[in-house]
Formats: structure tokens, C-alpha cells, sequence
């Protein structure tokens, strides 16, 4: 383990600091805006402004580093993102902060592009599971604290967008400072989504209404607890709680669903955060609010992780990272889709619209799953991949999945399904 920690400790390191300052950032774009009096429709189209240019980046990114090279991209993208945060602070108008979600998003995965395909290539045959292990803890971490980090200044000031931009900056530290080979451009996998659809509709699907669900809690969960009456550090608590209860259940949950019928798991827990969530609009103090969220986080936050190992139990070794790609894309559809369609519920219902909300769509997914249940049989524990732990990323860390246990767990299947055709 220290020598895998040894050869990716800076692209760690650059991981924890962008990570810190995104997540920083949206938090804070979302409680200015409220604070400023945006209405909650328009603060759904600029949080679903990130999620069009994240889907939009995982087209042109690679087309931008090919050009340009890892490090020359990473420097490029971090300097826009960096000036973004700062533009942000400087002229307070909704419209353009919407157009500059839009480009942060684009360049954000470009970031996380190049740093996932620099981790692809520093892990060897037989820590890649470990390496990715890492990255997603390195993930979880950052995003957790970065909640904490509003509690520098106050949301009205420049000091915040001016600590996100300096996390951004920080960010380029390591990464340019390498001695590490630049790993070779790898040309984006051709899309599948239709074969995908064909034989794992409920992989699919989940990864779509996973999205409706995350992208609303992520775009507008500090305004519902903003019009709550939570103050900024209250805000602060339950983003944190809701990431951290996310990292710690992801892995019971996760191995549990490797023992199992995962789409049995599936099941029970996205109906465990549907009755969360619909608890929420009863918690009889903020406290309660808090605890109902972290719990929240660790089952809702599963279901993506779940989907893909969903698909990925049903593909070639050489079919993940495309069949990755495309759930990633389909996510992050639903995802832009979901602060629209849970701003208009707000609109409607008031800040509670949020649960509501959340709630219906992991209902539908419930049911639905439990509607696949029924049609087809599941996968033995032994045929099934293992779960991992994971957080919205780009495709290049889903390279990392592809291990030799799945390349063993497909040759098995292939090997039964000859002898079940033998006379």
C-alpha cells in the first residue's frame, strides 16, 4: 500500500484541494444566491447549469487534452475555474451566473479527467481496486470538510469565492510539480447506451432517477435548509453529515449487495431513502433535520454505486469503461434535470417541496425495481462483481474497476455456459 500511496500521492493531493474548493463553491453559489433574494427556479436552472457542462465535458475533454497535453489542460482548466469563483463575486446577476455554471462544469471534468487518466496509469494489476479505493475516500473527505469551510466568513463578502479560488489554484501544486510520466490519450469509448438499456434496463434506470434525486439534494438542499432557518453553520453540519453518512454506509451496503440478490439491495434501500426523505417535512427541530439527512446520505448516496455494479455484473472486462461512461452520462441527464424539476416543486410547496420531492422520485424507483425483481432472475453471490464505493466522477476512474476479479468472474460465467451447452 505505501508504494501505491507513494506513486499517486500528488494527484491525491491536487484531488483534495479541487475538491475542497468545488465543493466549497457550490454550497456557497447556492446560499449567495438565496441570500440575494434569486428565486428558487432560478437557482435550479444555475445548479443545473454544472451538470449540462459536466455532461457536455465528458465529450471534450479528452479532445482537450489530446490537443494540449495533461498538465497544460489541467493548468488551463484550473485558471477558468479559479476566475469563474472570482467573476461569481464580482457581478451578482443570476443569467450570468448561469452561463458560468455551464462553463465551470465543462472545465471541472476536464480536471477530473486528467487526474483520473494520470491515476489509470500509475495503478498496477493488482492495486487498481486500491487505488480507486483511495481516490473516492480522497473525494468523500474533501467534499465533507469543504461544507466546514463555510465557516471562514460570511456568504456576503469576497473572502469565501476568494478561498474557493485559492483551493482551485492550490490544486495545480502537485499535479505540475511531478516527475510522473504523462499517461497516454485514450480515445473516449463508443457509446452503447441502447445494448445497455436492452439487458440491464434497471442499471439504467437507476442511474437516471438517481440523478433526478442527487442533483436536486446537491443544487438546492442548502436553500431548503437556508429557508428553514438554518444559519450558515447549521447549513455547514448537514451538508457534511449528509456526505459523511454517505462515505461510511456506502461499504456495508456495498458488500452486503456483493453477498446477495443486489437488486434486492437495491430495492430496500431505495426505498429506505424515499421514507427518509419523507420524514424530513415532520422533523420536529433542525436537529432532527440533520440526522434524518446523514441517513439519508448513506442510503441515497449507494444507489449509483449500486447501478453500476448492476451493469458491470452483466459486461465484458473490456465493456466496463464504456458501459461506465455511458451510466456516468445518464446520471449526470438526470441530475441537470433534477434542481429544475425539484425548484419547481419547491415553487410550488415551499422549501418541504424538496423531500417531497426527493421522495416521490426514489419511490419510483422502488417500485420499479421491485417490478424487475419479478421478471428476472437474479445473479448468484458468486457471479456478481463487487461493489465500490464511488462519488460522480469521470469515466477514466471507472478504468479502475476493471479488475482481474472481473475478467475471473466473466471467464467463470463463460466456462458455465459451455457446460450447460454440452450434451
Amino acid at each position: 500500500m505505501t508504494g501505491i500511496f507513494r506513486a499517486i500521492a500528488a494527484l491525491l493531493a491536487s484531488v483534495a484541494l479541487l475538491q475542497f474548493g468545488n465543493g466549497l463553491y457550490s454550497t456557497l453559489l447556492t446560499l449567495r444566491g438565496a441570500s440575494e433574494g434569486f428565486s428558487t427556479l432560478v437557482l435550479g436552472l444555475i445548479m443545473s447549469g454544472y451538470f449540462v457542462g459536466f455532461v457536455g465535458g465528458t465529450w471534450t475533454s479528452g479532445r482537450l487534452i489530446a490537443r494540449m497535453g495533461h498538465i497544460r489542460t489541467f493548468g488551463f482548466c484550473a485558471a477558468i475555474a479559479a476566475s469563474i469563483a472570482l467573476i461569481n463575486a464580482i457581478w451578482i446577476d443570476p443569467w450570468l451566473w448561469i452561463v458560468l455554471r455551464v462553463i465551470y462544469g465543462l472545465v471541472f471534468i476536464a480536471l477530473m479527467t486528467v487526474i483520473e487518466s494520470w491515476l489509470n496509469s500509475q495503478a498496477g494489476a493488482g492495486n487498481r481496486g486500491l487505488t480507486f479505493a483511495l481516490y473516492m475516500v480522497v473525494n468523500l473527505g474533501a467534499l465533507a470538510l469543504a461544507q466546514q469551510g463555510l465557516r471562514i466568513a460570511p456568504i456576503h463578502g469576497f473572502v469565501l469565492f476568494s478561498v474557493v479560488a485559492i483551493f482551485i489554484s492550490w490544486a495545480l501544486l502537485p499535479i505540475t510539480s511531478t516527475r510522473r510520466v504523462q499517461p497516454t490519450v485514450v480515445a473516449r469509448p463508443k457509446s452503447s447506451l441502447r445494448t445497455w438499456l436492452g439487458f440491464a434496463p434497471l442499471a439504467v434506470v437507476s442511474a437516471g432517477l438517481s440523478g433526478l434525486a442527487m442533483g436536486a439534494f446537491w443544487g438546492l438542499a442548502p436553500v431548503y435548509a437556508y429557508r428553514l432557518g438554518f444559519d450558515t453553520s447549521g447549513v455547514s453540519v448537514m451538508m457534511s453529515a449528509t456526505i459523511a453518512g454517505g462515505a461510511l454506509l456506502q461499504i456495508p451496503i456495498g458488500r452486503f449487495s456483493d453477498h446477495g440478490d443486489r437488486r434486492r439491495v437495491m430495492t430496500w434501500v431505495t426505498f429506505a431513502a424515499a421514507a427518509l426523505a419523507a420524514l424530513m417535512p415532520w422533523a420536529p427541530n433542525h436537529m432532527f433535520v440533520m440526522v434524518l439527512f446523514g441517513l439519508w446520505g448513506g442510503a441515497a448516496f449507494s444507489l449509483y454505486p449500486l447501478a453500476v455494479a448492476q451493469l458491470i455484473d452483466q459486461l465484458r472486462p473490456e465493456e466496463i469503461v464504456a458501459g461506465s461512461a455511458d451510466m456516468l452520462v445518464v446520471q449526470g441527464l438526470g441530475s441537470a434535470l433534477g434542481p429544475l424539476m425539484a425548484a419547481a416543486v419547491m415553487s410550488w410547496l415551499g422549501p418541504q417541496g424538496l423531500p417531497w420531492y426527493i421522495a416521490i422520485v426514489l419511490a419510483a424507483l422502488g417500485a420499479y425495481s421491485l417490478y424487475r425483481r419479478r421478471r428476472v432472475s437474479p445473479l448468484t453471490a458468486g457471479e456478481a462483481a463487487h461493489f465500490e464505493p464511488m462519488v460522480q466522477s469521470g469515466a477514466e476512474a471507472m478504468a479502475l474497476l476493471g479488475t482481474e476479479r472481473q475478467l475471473e468472474l466473466f471467464e467463470a460465467r463463460e466456462h458455465d455456459a459451455e457446460s450447460h451447452g454440452k450434451p
